[in-house]
């Protein structure tokens, strides 16, 4: 179901409140510009920071948006598994396609307890489930052995992998034994990735350059993994300036560049110092996207 370029969605403010009309554009625009899925209410859309009402409308307003044009990935992952069901469920009623779910942040279980989390979720929900592998946000990271167990359930159909070790797509596949999506959570890292056996990537940058990260995907797809490798070099200027200062600030103020929303981001994420802005900007221009 899910392959290639997949955009991590900023949510945008204007002043202080969810702008519905600037995301509705950027998704049309997403979609204008190829690109594979999207992923509304991820740690880009600053999902922790929004109110239930927000969190479900973002939700609601991508699939309104998309009208089925790219399948939705929407973000209901929660460390209170009843509020991953909660969300899920939303997510199944609005129409998404699958759920992307991560566990584990602040509550730090052992792999038992991961386990029993996404089992709860996938036994009291209705959707594919993608599970997001991200220890560097969660503290605790599933093991491959857990991993592949999960993937036994049968609606458990991919993970995001955000762990940096890219012998995982190598070890996971020898042992997952149904067709299965593995996903880079890594711009930087996902040529490499696939060369691994990954089928795409949850993208940031691809808020910012969906055309470009499209073709990367593409690429590799068509294993021509060189010329990929050579769009990844024109590209990391502008992963590394996005990622300065803590996501999504850097994404935001480059849609802002692009007229699409308003860099506003809400606390605990702060502005970008000018030295931030004037990289993203530069690694912009240099890719000739303004």
């Amino acid at each position: 179901m899910f392959h290639g370029a997949i955009t991590a969605l900023i949510t945008p403010f204007r002043d202080g409140q969810l702008d519905e009309d600037a995301l509705r554009n950027i998704v049309r625009w997403q979609i204008d510009q190829g690109i594979d899925g999207l992923v509304p209410v991820g740690t880009t859309g600053e999902s922790p920071t929004l109110s239930e009402h927000e969190h479900k409308r973002v939700i609601e307003i991508t699939v309104e948006e998309t009208n089925k044009a790219v399948p939705v990935l929407a973000g209901a992952g929660s460390n209170n598994p009843v509020e991953a069901v909660n969300y899920s469920e939303f997510a199944y009623q609005a129409g998404a396609d699958a759920t992307l779910h991560v566990a584990g942040y602040y509550n730090r279980p052992n792999q038992t307890g991961l386990y029993e989390h996404f089992k709860y979720v996938h036994d009291n929900s209705k959707l594919p489930i993608v599970l997001y592998n991200i220890p560097p946000r969660s503290v605790v990271g599933l093991e491959v052995s857990t991993l592949v167990r999960l993937a036994e359930l049968p609606r458990i159909i991919g993970v995001k992998d955000a762990t940096g070790d890219l012998t995982r797509p190598i070890r996971e596949r020898a042992l997952v034994n149904k067709p299965f999506c593995f996903l880079s959570g890594d711009d930087v890292t996902t040529v490499a990735y696939n060369v691994g056996g990954g089928n795409g990537c949850i993208s940031v940058s691809s808020n910012v350059a969906p055309k470009q990260v499209v073709e990367l995907q593409r690429l590799c797809r068509e294993n021509r993994f060189s010329e990929a490798a050579q769009l990844q070099d024109k590209l990391f200027n502008l992963h590394s300036a996005l990622f300065i200062e803590p996501n999504p600030a850097g994404a935001k103020y480059a849609l802002s560049l692009l007229g699409l929303c308003s860099e506003e981001c809400r606390l605990p994420i702060v502005p970008l110092q000018d030295s931030s802005k004037a990289s993203i900007r530069q690694a912009m221009v240099d890719l000739e996207l303004i």
